[in-house]
Formats: C-alpha cells, structure tokens, sequence
C-alpha cells in the first residue's frame, strides 16, 4: 500500500536573518533531502518570515515537519494548512524558491495566508501563494 500523499503549507520565522549564501545552503540542502524523500514544495522567504509549502509522502512530510520544528534555524513554526491531496501541485520542484522585492506581491500573498481565520481562506492564499510564485521568472533560480 503506498503512502497519502500530504498538502502542509506552514509558516515561520527565521532566529537570524538569512542572507544570499545561507539561502543557497538551505535550498541545497533541502533539496536534496526532499528529492531523496519523495517531497515536493515551494519556499518564500521575506526577511524573517517563511512560507513553505510540501507536499508528498504523508511520514515523509510529517517527518520534515518535526525537523524544520527542532532546526534551530526555525522559530514560531505554524502548520497553517494540513490535508490530504488527490495529487501534486509543486510536482516538478524539490524545492522551488522565489526571492521577495517590495511591491511584487509577495508580502499580500504571504500576509493573507499567515491571517488567514479558516481552512477555506487557508487553502485559498495558499493557491494564491502558489500563483504568485508560478507567476514569478525561474522558481529554482538558486
């Protein structure tokens, strides 16, 4: 029997500010451990906050997720949407990542996911999220 495929989208924040080189060890490191893991997903940083969503495996995903909460990296670690998925929506990114700019979007798509009241208005910032990020040039560019 395989494994339900999982749909977490979370939220957190950074201890320390992340810079370009700490960003490339982090992607390169997750990366790896998600494409070995059967994990799919996207990440959106703007200083300090994250939003991350993954998808696949449900151990695996809830196995990351309970990493990323001891990572000391991590504070504040928020599961904003939990559920299952029929299929992936991030199928081709082990990790896909869009550096933020004032004024692109970013900071409503990721305010309206974090203040989201509901799992309906949940799942819809987090799609809007993802449009966001779709819509940007070269979601692995680091």
């Amino acid at each position: 029997m395989t494994d339900q495929l999982t749909f977490i989208a979370y939220a957190s924040r950074a201890a320390d500010p992340f810079d370009h080189a700490r960003l490339v060890e982090l992607l390169t490191e997750s990366r790896a451990n998600n494409s070995r893991d059967g994990i799919t997903g996207m990440l959106v940083y703007s200083d300090p906050d994250f939003i991350q969503i993954l998808e696949g495996p449900d151990a695996a995903v809830r196995a990351l997720l309970e990493r990323i909460g001891r990572d000391p990296r991590h504070t504040d670690v928020r599961v904003l949407l939990d559920e299952p998925a029929t299929e992936r929506k991030y199928s081709t990114w082990s990790m896909g990542y869009e550096p933020t700019t004032p004024g692109d979007g970013s900071d409503d798509a990721m305010a309206s996911i974090q203040t989201a009241t509901d799992e309906a208005s949940t799942r819809e910032s987090a799609d809007a999220l993802g449009g966001w990020f779709r819509d940007q040039a070269g979601a692995d560019r680091i």
